[in-house]
């Protein structure tokens, strides 16, 4: 039976994203994406979570999404994954949360951008946090891996971090290159290598 009460959750997670615009990404400084239009994802891996009294803990969910112009202007097409090891109530609490229904930042003002929104899908997640290393498998949806920004000249990596203090997806995020962002789900199709990525650890509650 779907949950129609909105239940009291929040979630501490690790986050990774890549998308197609360049390095840092100017949606992120609220200016116009890099191509005009958006397509990414992002993927989270709960280290503590509790949806009422139900612990999230150890599970995965992500997205993967496209926009016709900038994400603030609509019209989007996304689908949501989730941890295949959740139980049915954690799939069901998962869902209200990423689809916005539970409330809370970030999910219910991304979920305004939505014009089409597929069926949830359940499959294995592989999640390997190594700092600016780090990379994500989602079935054989969606890919990420992610790697230092190298300096053009020398060649070294870079360390650049952002803070932002308005912002709803994070905070504070290491700005990173995709090395691999690669969506195989139905129209939602793409794949951006050395595009801008993001990776942080993150704080959500309604």
């Amino acid at each position: 039976m779907p949950i129609t009460k909105k239940i009291k959750w929040s979630i501490e997670a690790d986050f990774l994203q890549g998308c197609n615009c360049n390095y840092g990404c100017p949606c992120e400084f609220e200016a116009p994406p890099t191509l005009g239009y958006c397509e990414g994802l992002g993927v989270w891996k709960i280290r503590k979570g509790r949806y009422g009294q139900m612990s999230l803990n150890g599970l995965g969910f992500a997205f993967c999404a496209k926009w016709p112009a900038a994400i603030h202007q609509g019209n989007g097409t996304a689908a949501l994954f989730f941890d295949e090891r959740a139980t049915t109530p954690q799939r069901e609490a998962l869902w209200q949360i990423a689809s916005g229904q539970a409330g809370g930042l970030p999910f219910e003002i991304i979920a305004t951008t939505f014009s089409k929104v597929f069926d949830p899908v359940y499959v294995p997640f592989k999640f390997h946090n190594k700092g600016r290393n780090s990379s994500a498998r989602v079935g054989d949806a969606l890919a990420v891996a992610l790697e230092p920004i190298k300096n053009p000249v020398t060649g070294d990596a870079e360390s650049i971090k952002i803070k932002h203090g308005t912002g709803f997806i994070f905070k504070e995020a290491e700005c990173v290159s995709a090395k691999e962002c690669r969506s195989a789900f139905k129209k939602i199709r793409f794949s951006w290598p050395g595009k801008g990525g993001f990776i942080s650890k993150i704080k959500y509650s309604n």
